[in-house]
């Protein structure tokens, strides 16, 4: 396998045309998330949007409906819905470690798989793994099967994160991604592993303030051109250049679609403050509008926990909010929650 740096030329014109246009993208999208008055609420629903897509890669599928659920009512499902509430902890445990530690270590990964996975088995240290399509079931790569082997290729990596280099950190990025994958030290949880990975080192390196830029979503709709430049690039790392640029296109297309995201989702909220105010002048209070935008699903507890009010001006609030139509409510075995359709509609498109 090949060791990084890769001895390619990576200043070429495609190379260099797209970073001009993804790093406008980021630009735009670090704007954005600046105007808002509180980004931790945009921040959480990307989170949970990228933990579905990205377990879905992986043939976990759920839905938000099942998700937002299983986080309001903190009752396991043990299910798909489970996997992806993991995931969302994963990116949170990582973000955390990166930040008090001021790099990214192969025990950091060990450790968002392990929350990921919800299990210990480390780095692989038996043979038999192979990346493979999942569609067409062709074998794309055949990572190094032997633990020592794996190891020094994961050091090299640990030291090109946290190294410095000439080349702007978003083509980093990409090298980084392909080799993680290409190494796939673990038994299961690669993929999602890598896709936190590429945040966090974005993160890392000061590209985006939060771990807000994902590309699930676009490799889900780019999957087979994924896995053609994963297997094209292991037979002659001369075609980095390709998988370079496609990553790059990536986080273009994923920066339009989340600035969109989060203008329309501002837009709601501010049409729902301005709506509540008209309509419920008696109870209205910012607190309410923020709380309902930033849990998706909530209920008695959480609402008079963060408002700071009784259980019985609670239940008022709460049906006041459900009969102008600003919340639904759902019973979901003993528990009453309330869910915020139009922002769920707006996450569900």
């Amino acid at each position: 396998m090949y060791k990084l740096p890769f001895n390619v030329e990576l200043d070429t014109i495609e190379i260099l045309k797209q970073l001009s246009k993804t790093n406008n993208a980021i630009g735009e999208l670090k704007g954005v998330l600046n105007l808002l008055p509180n980004p931790k609420l945009i921040l959480s629903l990307i989170q949970i949007s990228e933990s579905k897509d990205s377990s879905a890669i992986e043939n976990i599928i759920t839905t938000y409906d099942e998700i937002f659920k299983e986080l309001a009512t903190k009752k396991s499902s043990n299910g798909n819905p489970k996997e992806i509430v993991n995931y969302k902890r994963a990116i949170e445990k990582g973000t955390q470690l990166i930040r008090e530690k001021g790099f990214i270590s192969t025990n950091i990964l060990v450790e968002i798989q392990s929350i990921i996975e919800n299990n210990k088995g480390g780095i692989r240290n038996l043979p038999g793994t192979l990346i493979m399509n999942d569609r067409t079931k062709e074998i794309v790569h055949t990572p190094p099967q032997n633990e020592e082997e794996i190891r020094k290729l994961l050091r090299n990596l640990e030291e090109f994160i946290n190294g410095d280099t000439e080349l702007d950190p978003l083509i980093n990025m990409a090298l980084i991604h392909f080799q993680f994958e290409s190494i796939h030290p673990f038994y299961d949880g690669n993929g999602r592993t890598g896709r936190i990975l590429n945040v966090l080192y974005l993160v890392l390196k000061n590209r985006v303030q939060e771990p807000i830029l994902y590309l699930s979503r676009y490799i889900i709709q780019n999957k087979d051109e994924y896995y053609s430049l994963l297997q094209k690039c292991n037979e002659d790392i001369k075609n980095i250049e390709l998988f370079v640029v496609y990553i790059l296109r990536g986080i273009y297309e994923t920066s339009q679609y989340t600035v969109n995201l989060i203008l329309r989702i501002n837009n709601a909220f501010e049409i729902t403050k301005r709506e509540m105010k008209r309509r419920l002048p008696d109870i209205y209070r910012f607190e309410i509008v923020e709380h309902i935008f930033s849990y998706m699903y909530t209920k008695n507890e959480y609402f008079r926990n963060d408002i700071n009010i009784a259980r019985a001006t609670s239940t008022k609030y709460l049906k006041a909010l459900e009969e102008e139509g600003f919340l639904v409510s759902e019973k979901v075995g003993k528990e009453v929650i309330y869910k915020n359709v139009q922002l769920f509609n707006i996450v569900n498109e």
